[in-house]
Order: structure tokens, then sequence, then C-alpha cells
């Protein structure tokens, strides 16, 4: 269970303030531009720090360990893309981020891309791709991760409505027991 215990964070003017806990499953957040909506994936996932509470994850306080050690996956509103890697190398970095990834992980970087309906476009870069296909790209990383908390920043603003509901959809069945959070406007 992933909890948000008296978090208070201040940046300048604008106060966020947290308390509240969730179990595994699919929670959208939801709100006005400015209303901390990334501000709250940002200190899930260890890139900022509270000026007080703590971020829990199965009674363990998680507040001062770096992103990398947090059980936590995140997919950034840009989809942060390697732009020198192939669409197929950015999926497997998901799972495996040596230089000469295995052959399994490659194999299961394939099947993620066939899952968002990539299957062919392994070898384009990100400039050779739609914004919908690279934000599908990101997501077959995310669900790749082993990570038991998925953060998700608008993964699907780019999407028109009937592949925004596959992709949902595909996420409800891959990630739904692990604890999602996704910012969406929709």
């Amino acid at each position: 269970m992933l909890q948000l215990e008296n978090i208070k964070v201040t940046r300048g003017d604008f106060t966020l303030s947290a308390d509240f806990a969730l179990p595994a499953g699919i929670t959208a957040i939801i709100g006005p531009s400015g209303g901390g909506k990334s501000t709250l994936l940002d200190l899930v996932a260890g890139f900022l720090t509270p000026n007080s509470g703590r971020v829990i994850w199965n009674a363990e306080d998680i507040t001062p360990n770096p992103p990398g050690d947090r059980p936590v996956a995140m997919l950034f509103q840009d989809n942060n893309l390697f732009p020198h890697l192939t669409a197929l190398q950015n999926v497997v970095l998901g799972v495996d981020t040596g230089a000469k990834p295995a052959k399994q992980s490659l194999t299961r970087a394939k099947q993620a891309l066939s899952l968002v309906d990539l299957a062919g476009m392994e070898h384009r870069r990100p400039a050779d791709l739609s914004g919908g296909q690279q934000s599908r790209v990101a997501l077959a990383r995310t669900i790749l991760s082993d990570r038991a908390v998925i953060c998700l920043d608008e993964p699907f603003a780019a999407l028109g409505p009937g592949l925004r509901h596959e992709m949902l959809d595909l996420m409800a069945q891959h990630l739904g027991t692990r604890t999602v959070l996704m910012v969406t406007h929709d």
C-alpha cells in the first residue's frame, strides 16, 4: 500500500498538502492546471522532497530514498524517450539497462511494442514517430517495468479518443495489480 502521510511541500506561493493511502489498482488524479498533480507524482517518485511528511510503501518510509531506490516507475508528460535510441531500445530499458540487452529482454520489449500496436516500428527513432506513437513506446516501457508503483503524467494526451480507450484497457490489463497514479485532464 502506498501512503502519503501528512505531506506538505511549498514552492514559492504554492503549497500542496496530501494525506491518503492507496491500495493496488488505478487511481486517476484530476484537477486544474497548476493544481499540483505533477508535483504529487514527483513526490511519490522521489524527484521532489517534501517540506514535511512521509512517503510510505508497504510500511517502509521511502521518503529519504532517491528515485532509483524506490519501487516507482515514472512516465513523464514528454515520454522521456532517448532520441538516439530506437523504439525497441527505448522499451527494453524498462527491464534491461545494460549496453547489450539479453535476448529475452529484447523479445519481451518486442511483445510490449506489439501490445501497444507498434509492431514493425521497432527500429524507428522517436523523431520518426508521431506524438501518439511516442507515448505508446513510453507506455510499453512502463508495462515492462517491474516496479510496484507506476506514476503516469498525462500518458494519453497525444492520443485520439478510440486509441486512448484501447490504451486504458491495456493499462488496466497489464498494470491493474500494481499501484498506479495517473494524472489526466480527461
